[in-house]
């Protein structure tokens, strides 16, 4: 592919790659000690509960953090972010293997997944430094969507660990120290980017007196930020879209959990419920991959806008599948198409933000993303313990889902034709007058 010829491209590309494969194996960790182990979590309020508290502590600071990264030079914050992840995990696998899983070791994963989310927000603020603007949905297919696969492989490798170790506690220790280990060689691997090549353009030292500084100005920063996303309609319409998605898109994350766990394995069973959920991610995976092939295709033909709207409308008649029957077969099927699908969206939407806002306000914009992102999480938390039921099969879910896909396409496609029609009578032309390699945005 055409971005991966760039150098700067293949170093950051490098840097996601090793770290969200260690997440896989982090998470995978985390998931077998919380979710796949007799007697913990197997009804909907737990499942609930584990996943919003993973995301609540970033929800709280992610505005703040995205201020930092329109101040402080961005290849540091991943450099260090990877650092201070491989020793924050290599002290939950000591926990693990000493004291045992508790109370102290659920307040640090909770802590590593928020750094995390501090990396990834990075990430997409440095993309545009190292592709041109026309190369962005490219970029972004190729990027995050092979972090996705990289996700998975780690966690492949981790539960290839759990199957030849055997299940438990030391296992899922040993599992997790790998993924401490991959975070280090993460942060090793942004040294070979120059410190200033991610940006800002405007960077303040990163130290304790710029925190100080910037403590008392963030509000101002952050109110600047969010003027700036109302002056950019694509990227305040996109940003609603995705959060919408993403509820429903997190409602089915724990009902397929529990799908796996309790309806379609003996509860009493927690090993059968980890190969298939396996077996469900490895579709979804492949369904991810897909959608890094045919989406810079597709947008670059309709324009990304109108590729939402589309994959949203594929969505809901997934949904809608479910309705009817709940066979093995449509479990499979239905994560691929959401693998395509979600990713789909992803791409579209990192592209529009990331081609229509400046850099000067990327960081902010980008950790607002990521608290678009757990807000929804949090939301569909909530509606899973008030409407799943324990083995997580609901006719009436499906259907709330189906119908709320389908209003987030119809109201985000209608949106954006009325603002790109009243565009273009004002200008008394077409609005798109870039050059034909750059219309996949648009």
């Amino acid at each position: 592919m055409v971005v991966l010829r760039g150098a700067n491209f293949r170093k950051l590309f490098s840097v996601r790659l090793v770290s969200q494969a260690s997440d896989g194996a982090f998470q995978v960790g985390l998931a077998s000690l919380v979710f796949f182990s007799a007697g913990r979590a197997t009804t909907p309020t737990a499942v609930a509960i584990a996943a919003v508290v993973t995301v609540v502590p970033y929800t709280l600071i992610g505005p703040f953090a995205g201020v930092l990264l329109d101040v402080w030079q961005r290849r540091q914050v991943l450099l260090l972010a990877n650092a201070i992840r491989s020793v924050m995990v290599l002290a939950v696998a000591t926990m693990i293997f000493t004291i045992g899983v508790g109370p102290p070791v659920y307040a640090s994963a909770l802590a590593c997944l928020s750094m995390n989310r501090f990396f990834l927000a990075g990430l997409g603020a440095s993309l545009p430094h190292v592709v041109p603007r026309h190369e962005l949905v490219m970029a972004n297919a190729v990027s995050p969507t092979c972090g996705t696969v990289a996700t998975m492989t780690g966690g492949a490798l981790g539960y290839g660990v759990r199957t030849l170790l055997g299940a438990g506690d030391s296992t899922d220790a040993t599992v997790v120290t790998i993924a401490a280990l991959g975070y280090a060689t993460a942060s090793l691997l942004a040294l070979r980017m120059p410190r200033t090549l991610l940006g800002p353009d405007q960077s303040a030292p990163l130290n304790l007196r710029s925190i100080g500084s910037l403590a008392g100005d963030v509000l101002r920063d952050l109110r600047a930020g969010g003027q700036h996303i109302r002056s950019r309609r694509t990227v305040a319409n996109a940003l609603g879209v995705i959060g919408v998605h993403r509820i429903g898109y997190g409602i089915m994350t724990i009902t397929v959990m529990l799908l796996c766990r309790n309806y379609f394995s003996d509860p009493n069973n927690p090993d059968a419920g980890v190969r298939l959920l396996a077996q469900v991610v490895a579709a979804l995976g492949l369904g991810v991959a897909t959608a890094a092939f045919v989406t810079p295709m597709v947008a670059a033909r309709i324009g990304a806008w109108r590729w939402i709207g589309a994959c949203l409308a594929i969505s809901a008649v997934v949904q809608a599948f479910f309705v009817a029957d709940a066979a093995i077969w449509l479990l499979y099927f239905g994560s691929f198409v959401f693998g395509v699908t979600g990713q789909s969206i992803k791409i579209c939407v990192d592209s529009i933000l990331q081609g229509d806002v400046d850099d000067a306000f990327r960081g902010r914009v980008f950790g607002l993303y990521d608290v678009v992102f757990n807000v929804a999480l949090v939301s569909a938390a909530g509606l899973s313990i008030v409407l799943l039921p324990q083995n997580g099969y609901s006719q009436m879910v499906f259907m709330d889902v189906a119908l709320l896909f389908t209003l987030a396409g119809v109201g985000y496609t209608f949106r954006e034709h009325r603002q790109r029609a009243q565009a273009q009578s004002t200008s008394g032309g077409p609005v798109n007058r870039t050059p034909a390699r750059q219309r996949n945005l648009d």
